[in-house]
């Protein structure tokens, strides 16, 4: 129903990441890879953290949540994207895509604020270690991440209900997912003020947390070239390699989406950076807290061990 450029619309059609019919079985087999070890890997780690006792360290509880948000932003657009693979019409409701948009903005945010609260966990640790109990107390830890979660809600539900506040001339969305580029360029209404939040937020949420990163390292830094022997050097910097590398993968695919394509952007060029920094990110994360960290091995051949040892 239209009402001159305007459409009442109740439900949105994806066009996807192909229209290439003889490629959407294999695409469903791909992401159906990455989505089970994405669950397999960050479950893992969860039910790990969860039963060794070892591991119910500040450092240990962060990266519980941050797997718990890799969960939950893959359950929040891999499964409509798998069957929409195997189906003729790739539809999501309205009331769905704006859910969907709601976890998958949250996800990025919260990822944001647990790197970075992570990042304050590891600068404690290395640069005031007689402190470290004391700092990061359970209460403390506590509010940390419920801090981290309520931002990115509020946050998130503003944007969204701004997003979808606006009025649609299409409800065709070029992309496997309601993301917020192609769904503004649906818009039949200036997206002025949609775009100056989406710039807010970008700032507010992510270039802040990126400083406030780097700043710790810098005194990480610091502090690790100031111990003298190089055992203990490596051994500093060995807790906090893991991080390290996952705010690398997760700002660098970031940036490469929201700065160096904005000159060229092309929703199909977004394409295929979502699904790295969303698809790939939160399957990689586990591999990289677990391959690189000597406790999290430890627990995981003891569980493995309990499991396969002779009654």
């Amino acid at each position: 129903m239209d009402r001159g450029n305007q459409t009442i619309i109740d439900e949105f059609i994806f066009l996807g990441l192909t229209n290439q019919q003889d490629l959407q079985v294999v695409l469903f087999m791909v992401f159906l890879m990455f989505f089970v070890t994405t669950l397999v890997g960050n479950l893992g780690m969860i039910i790990l953290i969860s039963v060794d006792s070892r591991l119910h360290t500040p450092m240990y509880f962060f990266l519980c949540n941050l797997s718990l948000i890799d969960l939950g932003c893959s359950l929040s657009v891999a499964p409509k994207m798998l069957v929409n693979f195997l189906a003729e019409r790739k539809t999501i409701s309205y009331s769905g895509c704006a859910t969907q948009m709601f976890f998958f903005g949250f996800c990025i945010l919260a990822d944001c604020y647990f790197l970075a609260v992570m990042a304050y966990d590891r600068y404690v640790a290395i640069c005031n270690p007689l402190l470290y109990r004391v700092v990061m107390s359970q209460r403390v830890c506590v509010y940390l991440a419920g801090g981290s979660y309520a931002v990115p809600i509020v946050l998130t539900s503003v944007h969204v209900g701004l997003v979808f506040s606006l009025q649609f001339c299409s409800n065709t969305i070029n992309h496997f997912f309601c993301d917020i580029p192609p769904i503004l360029k649906l818009s039949c209404s200036s997206t002025d003020i949609n775009e100056l939040v989406l710039f807010a937020l970008g700032i507010f949420a992510g270039l802040s947390t990126l400083i406030f990163i780097l700043i710790s390292y810098l005194y990480i830094l610091s502090s690790i070239l100031r111990i003298r022997s190089a055992e203990g050097r490596h051994e500093a910097f060995s807790t906090c390699a893991s991080h390290l590398m996952a705010v690398t993968i997760f700002y660098g695919t970031i940036s490469f989406v929201y700065f160096l394509l904005n000159s060229s952007y092309s929703l199909n060029t977004d394409k295929v950076a979502t699904v790295f920094y969303r698809m790939i990110t939160p399957m990689l994360n586990p591999l990289i807290y677990s391959l690189r960290n000597k406790e999290v091995k430890a627990a995981l051949r003891k569980i493995i061990g309990n499991i396969f040892s002779p009654f």
